[in-house]
């Protein structure tokens, strides 16, 4: 290997040799090509030399030939007599065309001269430019010589480095040769062994054999095995997760039974005990709110518990936990369904009362009033009292009369009335029963819903309502619709009474964000005043204070009969589910939650005795259902 190594040494060597070899060929050729270039060149010079010459004897024998014209043409004119007739005084006078030609020959000769200089001097040019063609071929000449000598010591070098090569060459292989019969015999001497070694491996070669056919035939038929028992533990594991699942819908089916049956037991509870159910409902966003910066809806609800609301505040989530929540697709039937149980106390002689409560823009007179394809609570109430009421003739006559009023700047006015700016007043019954009533309140007696319809044009034509910056229809005002329902048994001679309020609240609103000014920041002042009346009647309600400030504002003063132990109230609180209305809402939330804290005692009629005694003994069993 060592001889191989410094044999392809040695050709690269070579190769090298005769790659400067070829190169110094390659230089001596390009030097004989600039050799001929420059003898060719010198041959140009020598003929433009030549040239120069001829056309300087040309110009010289042209000059000579118009100098000697010029000369006779002088003599001639010299030799001439001038003819004179008179003579008086000799003058020497040359004649003006001998001047000109004398000129004219003189200009010639200049010319000549100088063409003749510029001759010599293109001659001197031509003359240097061979001498150093001559110069350059010289050199040439001599470099020629010089590679010349080098081309032939390198290449006596190279053939006395080949004859070496040669000779290293056999000798090299002489020696592989030796080497390689050394290594032959050796070889031949261990395939003898590995011969007898290969007879005596051949059994267990045969038994390996059989053990490789056994495992691959197991390779083969894995595959199937695999999907064998893969397939027979899906059918085991879907077989366990379908009775999994049959008994986690059995398990869900009866905690959604129970949580309908404790829900249901306790609003009873609460009814009992004379509670304000508390609901709430989260109007959508509508469509001109929805290209704002600020329409982020900040409002998600429970999947399994209708009862809860999350509100996300600065990265917080709050929990609100009422009595329902209506999501924003929740239809106003919807809404009706959960309060027609309400509607209807009225006629076995309860007071009701239904208030609306949230910031302005939230959606109350929308729940509360509705538009006329699709109306409000209002108008569905009336429409299912004269369902029932039809429903319980001959035996029962009612009579059902309807009065609206609002609380505008702290002051009653009648919207029914003739004269809607007629301040009223409210006072006590001279009966004794200790209820509130109006003086002067105009009440009609409705049978059909176009009477229905009638009245309330009438009531929301005279009711005051503004534009301002978060509502453009915003109510000013709060707006009561009383409904009396008056019964007769004919039969027994029972009469009942009932009383059905539905309050539509002006919504709270912020000063700053409203933008009122003059008679509308008056109305936001007075509606925030009776709002906040309305807190302080909750809070001493809540905490049993001995005195509640009922008289603190108008509001709270005509929502005495509804606030007190003689009535079923429920509170409708409005929420905006955009960012912008975070802080109100929640504000709007907390109030609520501390509404549904209140007890303001069982509710009565002008039902017997004996149903009293039966409303004290349901109210121990459901109390004792809740201790279970």
């Amino acid at each position: 290997c060592r001889k191989d190594e410094e044999c392809r040494e040695r050709e690269r060597r070579l190769a090298a040799l005769e790659q400067q070899v070829q190169e110094r060929t390659g230089v001596v050729v390009q030097l004989q090509q600039q050799l001929e270039e420059a003898a060719q060149r010198r041959q140009e010079l020598q003929q433009q030399l030549e040239e120069a010459s001829r056309l300087r004897s040309q110009s010289e024998d042209q000059l000579t030939s118009r100098l000697r014209d010029a000369e006779e043409a002088l003599s001639r004119q010299a030799a001439l007599t001038p003819q004179v007739k008179y003579v008086t005084k000799t003058v020497e006078v040359e004649s003006a065309q001998c001047k000109q030609a004398l000129m004219e020959a003189q200009g010639r000769n200049q010319a000549l001269q100088e063409q003749l200089s510029v001759q010599r001097q293109i001659l001197r040019e031509l003359e240097q430019q061979l001498h150093e063609s001559q110069r350059t071929s010289s050199q040439l000449r001599q470099q020629i010589l010089v590679y010349e000598g080098e081309m032939e010591r390198a290449q006596g070098q190279l053939e006395a480095e080949m004859q070496s090569l040669e000779e290293e060459k056999n000798r090299v292989i002489e020696e592989a040769f030796i080497r390689a019969e050394s290594e032959m015999k050796a070889v031949h001497e261990n395939l003898a062994g590995v011969r007898m070694n290969l007879l005596t491996l051949q059994p267990a070669l045969r038994s390996l054999t059989c053990d490789y056919n056994c495992l691959k035939r197991q390779v083969q038929d894995f595959p199937y095995m695999l999907e064998k028992a893969i397939t027979e533990a899906k059918q085991e594991i879907c077989q366990v997760i379908g009775e999994v699942s049959s008994a986690n819908q059995e398990l869900l089916r009866k905690y959604k039974r129970e949580m309908n049956l404790r829900k249901k037991c306790h609003n009873e509870l609460v009814r009992l005990k004379g509670n304000i159910r508390v609901l709430c409902r989260v109007r959508p966003v509508c469509a001109g709110e929805t290209d704002a910066a600020d329409t982020k809806n900040i409002v998600t609800f429970d999947p399994d518990d209708d009862a809860v609301l999350y509100l996300s505040n600065k990265g917080k989530l709050m929990t609100f936990e009422l009595d329902k929540v209506f999501p924003t697709q929740a239809t106003q039937e919807e809404v009706f369904q959960e309060v027609q149980s309400l509607v209807t106390s009225c006629i076995d002689g309860f007071n009701v009362c239904i208030f609306a409560y949230g910031q302005t823009g939230s959606g109350k007179t929308y729940t509360m009033e509705g538009v006329p394809e699709d109306p409000g609570i209002n108008q569905r109430a009336l429409r299912l009292l004269f369902s029932e009421v039809s429903e319980k003739k001959p035996d029962w006559d009612y009579k059902i009369t309807v009065s609206m009023v609002e609380i505008y700047n702290e002051t009653l006015r009648n919207l029914l009335g003739d004269n809607p700016n007629e301040k009223l007043d409210i006072k006590m019954c001279p009966d004794g029963s200790g209820q509130l009533y109006v003086p002067g309140l105009t009440e009609f007696t409705v049978e059909s819903v176009e009477d229905i319809n009638k009245v309330f044009d009438l009531g929301h034509m005279n009711r005051a309502t503004a534009c301002t910056n978060l509502n453009e229809h915003s109510s000013r005002s709060h707006a009561l619709l009383i409904i009396t329902v008056a019964g007769f048994n004919s039969s027994t001679g029972h009469r009942t009474s009932g009383k059905l309020n539905l309050v539509d609240l002006a919504g709270s609103e912020r000063i700053a964000k409203s933008g009122a000014e003059g008679s509308r920041l008056r109305e936001a002042q007075c509606i925030n005043k009776s709002l906040s009346a309305l807190g302080d009647v909750i809070n001493a309600l809540r905490s049993k204070h001995s005195h509640v400030p009922f008289r603190n504002s108008r509001l709270t003063y005509l929502l005495q009969d509804s606030l007190s132990g003689d009535s079923k109230t429920l509170m409708m609180v409005q929420v905006s589910p955009l960012e912008s209305n975070v802080s109100e809402s929640v504000c709007s939330l907390k109030f609520a939650q501390r509404v549904r804290t209140v007890e303001i005692g069982p509710s009565s009629s002008s039902r017997p005795a004996w149903s009293s005694k039966f409303h004290l003994r349901m109210r121990k069993l459901f109390q004792t259902l809740t201790v279970r």
